[in-house]
């Protein structure tokens, strides 16, 4: 029987709730301690200041609307069950009362059955895992989904992370042993990164054995600090084949049974300086399965033995 390419999301989602299951993109309102100057400010260089996720917050569409409006348009493409998936910037980063009062949105409707929330490693502390608690004693599957980019310190201190890996770690463990699922999200072709430096994250994360893993190409937003890089000739990104075959790679070095939850993210092409095949997210896709098929290669293929790069 030949073996499956990599576990992916919603093949755990099918398997766990019996069907297919709709992630909604929520945006609370919130920030990040890189930005209001508790870490510094201006966030990371890579990042749109509108946040990783929708923007609707700040658009004046409260989170009540929000959720509605998702509710109402993935239910008439028959969709049942939901992930509310609390996104852009810092979802941990309030108070135990502004935060419980941002999740119980998701008691508004019961075909909601999980809380999916991102966050930053060093926005975990014992009275945010209670908050969490709370909806995980109600029965919502709730899993936590960490930035972490990359293992490598003078990585995370160039571009303005305002965290060590070993923050990442202590966080981890943390959410671990309160029965937590960890999502971490990493970034491959940051600046002064080696393709092998990359794949030591990827290692990272497979010693550590997290429940699922985001991988993100890096691109460069317009107006962002990595564009002031990119148009002084001080950054070049990597190529899509390069990309591709890192990911591939990385899925070879994962437990089979870490969840892999998106293979490439996806830039709208007017908002970016570079490279223009980020905007193109299934050829990407594409183009990492041919990967796989060509070399034989599979998840967990090389697990434990991580010096096969």
């Amino acid at each position: 029987m030949e073996k499956k390419l990599y576990y992916s999301l919603s093949e755990f989602l099918k398997e766990k709730f019996g069907e297919k299951v709709r992630k909604i993109p929520l945006d609370a309102g919130l920030i990040c301690p890189n930005r209001d100057g508790t870490k510094g400010y201006g966030g990371c260089i890579y990042c749109n200041p509108r946040g990783s996720g929708t923007g609707l917050f700040f658009k004046g569409i409260p989170l009540e609307k929000q959720l509605a409006l998702f509710l109402e348009n993935y239910k008439k493409k028959g969709f049942k069950k939901f992930i509310a998936y609390f996104q852009s910037f810092s979802n941990t980063y309030g108070s135990p009362e502004v935060l419980d009062k941002i999740y119980s949105v998701v008691l508004l409707d019961t075909s909601i059955v999980g809380i999916a929330i991102g966050t930053r490693p060093d926005c975990i502390n014992e009275e945010v895992i209670e908050v969490i608690k709370k909806y995980q004693k109600m029965g919502y599957y709730v899993w936590i989904e960490l930035g972490l980019q990359s293992k490598h310190n003078q990585t995370l201190k160039f571009i303005n992370r305002g965290h060590t890996f070993e923050d990442f770690v202590k966080a981890y463990e943390i959410l671990k042993k309160n029965d937590f699922p960890v999502v971490v999200h990493v970034i491959f072709g940051l600046p002064g990164e080696t393709k092998k430096m990359m794949l030591e994250t990827t290692s990272a994360l497979s010693e550590l054995r997290v429940d699922g893993v985001k991988f993100h190409s890096l691109y460069i937003i317009k107006g962002s600090k990595m564009d002031e890089l990119y148009q002084e000739g001080k950054y070049e990104p990597l190529e899509m084949e390069d990309y591709a075959y890192l990911v591939a790679r990385s899925i070879t070095l994962l437990p089979p049974q870490t969840v892999i939850h998106r293979l490439t993210s996806e830039a709208r092409l007017e908002e970016i300086s570079g490279p223009p095949w980020a905007s193109t997210k299934h050829k990407v896709i594409n183009k990492i399965k041919e990967i796989l098929l060509k070399n034989h290669w599979y998840q967990g293929k090389f697990y434990k033995n991580f010096n096969k790069f």
